[in-house]
Parts: C-alpha cells; sequence; structure tokens
C-alpha cells in the first residue's frame, strides 16, 4: 500500500468525505489476509449463505443453515446439539472477525447480520457455484477403486501362499512382500502422474 501525506486542510476534506464514500473506495485486502479470513470453512459457509441476500439476516438462520450444510441435511432435520455446535462459534468468533474485516455488519445484541458490499472482493476466491468447482469426485473414486482392487489381490496373493497354491508356493516370502510393495509403488506414482 501507498502511503500519503495529507495536509491539515486535506485531512478536513477527508472527514467529511468518509460518510459518502463508494465500496470502491473501501481497502482491498492483500491474499493473505482474504485467505486468512477464509481458512474456516464455516466463515466460508457464512459469505456463502450471505451471497443470496440483501438486507439484514438473523445469525439464527445463517447458523441453521450451516448446520445443516455441515451435517448433509436439511434445517427441518437438525438436532438442537447439532444447531447449538454450530451456535455458539459463530455467536463468539467467526461472525466479529467478518466483522471485524468489514465483510459484514454483525450487530451481536440484535442477532442481525448484514453483507457489506467488501464482500464482493471475497467472492472471488469462493467456489460457490458447483458447476465451477473443479470435479475431482469421479477420479478419487476411480484411484479407490483401484486400491481396493489392489488390496484384495494382494491379500488373494497372501492367503494363496499361506495355503500354498502351486505357482504362489514358488514365491519366497521376500519376493512376495515386494510384489506387493511394487505394486502399491506403481499405483502411486500413477495417480501422483495423473
Amino acid at each position: 500500500m501507498k502511503s500519503t501525506h495529507i495536509s491539515s486542510e486535506q485531512q478536513g476534506e477527508v472527514d467529511m468525505g468518509d460518510e459518502t464514500d463508494s465500496p470502491a473506495d473501501e481497502p482491498a485486502f492483500s491474499k493473505d489476509e482474504i485467505f486468512h479470513l477464509l481458512q474456516n470453512e464455516r466463515r466460508r459457509m457464512v459469505l456463502r449463505y450471505l451471497r443470496g441476500t440483501e438486507g439484514p439476516v438473523r445469525m439464527r438462520d445463517i447458523a441453521e443453515q450451516v448446520a445443516a450444510w455441515e451435517h448433509d441435511t436439511t434445517v427441518q432435520e437438525l438436532t438442537s446439539t447439532q444447531r447449538q455446535r454450530v451456535y455458539i462459534p459463530l455467536y463468539q468468533s467467526h461472525l466479529s472477525k467478518l466483522d471485524t474485516a468489514g465483510i459484514i455488519d454483525y450487530q451481536q445484541n440484535r442477532g442481525i447480520v448484514v453483507r457489506k458490499p467488501l464482500a464482493d472482493q471475497i467472492d472471488q476466491y469462493l467456489q460457490i457455484d458447483p458447476s465451477a468447482e473443479p470435479t475431482t469426485e469421479p477420479s478419487d473414486s476411480n484411484w479407490d477403486d483401484y486400491y481396493i482392487s489392489a488390496t484384495v489381490l494382494c491379500y488373494i496373493l497372501l492367503i494363496g501362499a499361506v495355503i500354498e497354491l502351486p505357482f504362489l508356493s514358488l514365491l519366497s516370502g521376500i519376493a512376495l512382500s515386494a510384489s506387493i510393495l511394487l505394486l502399491f509403488t506403481v499405483l502411486t506414482i500413477s495417480r501422483l502422474i495423473n
């Protein structure tokens, strides 16, 4: 950030203009500050919830929706314990941090939260739209299948060696161990390359 010296005459002008500043005049966040704010999943969920709102929102509504997302359920199906485990940290910590950063206006005594224009700077770092998120699940599940298959194959080889099947009885314990280790090494390297 550049520092600029302001004369006493200009200081009076700046002070009067503070109330009419546009959102574009608000300070930009550094990436470190943004990542620090977004390091907690609950804060990300709060911003996700507030993205589609205008005006004041009850803190309780935010806490219930965040709890529902965390437990992969609906707000109606939440237990009071699930609600409380989310409500308390939001009330005591997370909303205050977002308020201090100027992203939201959190009126703790009234239980009201309002999204501020500064939150628009943060939105680009949130992958809120499911279509915008990288599709890693299918490939991850494929790799899970490969590892499960390799594990099953290794158990078959071990059991076959124990009951002395013809081909497997030719392998020593060290050769069998090396074969299993080689199989998992190849799988792991293949996964890292892809």
